[in-house]
């Protein structure tokens, strides 16, 4: 993500959203006095940001117990959140900027009944056929394929896995399991010429706040423009790329 700028923020502010923060995390009612001690606040300032936030509805305060839980406010600001999550209109101006830098075709995928689905294409380059446009299904073994099999909840692949895994050997299968785990640690995949001879493709996960996989960026070109690494200078701009589309829908790596 874009560094801040030191100055340039409101101290309060980030104060107060700590304390939000802070009971949202223990997931339960907490009173003043847990509030006081998790925060380690002067009792004097906690009592103006408990008062502040409790009139402005981001927490509510229990008159009987007195224990403070998030407030009705946060309700709404997460449902509007939800209704904007509108994933290929905040993503695109990325693709856009991805298909620049790597001067190859940038898809995105997402996941239906029959496996992952590209949706959205930018090429730049109109002349260059690399086998798979919008609507196209894409498989187990590309680079789109390894990201929803390392990523995505294991009971919406099954029958797709199963599918996948019955048009390829044993050895494969073994290897494409094994890959998955560097696939979950490094968040990104490769693969050499999966669909078309001389083209490659690279991959990134969009994970939001709950890491579920909202779906893939992968990048597709001729094979020597490709990385095949994560050392690649492309790929640590797909890396910085993709914490920063995920950190938009609330996710942050454990680099962060």
């Amino acid at each position: 993500m874009e560094a801040i700028k030191k100055g340039t923020t409101i101290q309060s502010l980030e104060v107060g959203m700590g304390i939000v923060e802070t009971i949202a995390k223990q997931g339960r009612p907490l009173r003043f006095s847990e509030i006081q001690e998790l925060t380690q606040i002067t009792k004097s300032n906690l009592y103006k940001y408990l008062n502040t936030f409790t009139q402005l509805g981001v927490l509510y305060r229990n008159k009987d117990t007195g224990e403070y839980v998030l407030g009705s406010k946060l309700i709404e600001y997460g449902m509007a959140a939800v209704d904007q999550e509108n994933v290929i209109d905040r993503i695109s101006p990325f693709l856009n900027e991805i298909n620049g830098k790597s001067s190859s075709t940038v898809l995105f995928s997402t996941w239906t009944q029959n496996g992952p689905m590209i949706v959205r294409d930018f090429n730049n380059n109109r002349g260059l056929n690399i086998g798979a446009q919008i609507g196209t299904f894409l498989p187990i073994r590309s680079a789109t394929g390894k990201v929803f099999l390392a990523f995505m909840e294991e009971q919406k692949i099954r029958e797709w896995k199963a599918k996948e895994f019955m048009q390829i050997s044993s050895d494969n299968i073994s290897q494409l399991e094994a890959e998955c785990d560097s696939i979950r640690e490094k968040e990104i995949a490769f693969a050499r010429e999966p669909l078309v001879p001389s083209v490659s493709s690279v991959s990134i996960p969009i994970l939001n706040y709950k890491k579920n996989l909202l779906g893939a960026v992968t990048v597709v070109g001729f094979s020597e423009f490709i990385p095949q690494n994560e050392d690649h200078e492309i790929s640590c701009y797909l890396l910085d790329i993709s914490k920063e589309i995920s950190g938009s829908f609330g996710y942050r790596s454990k680099e962060l």
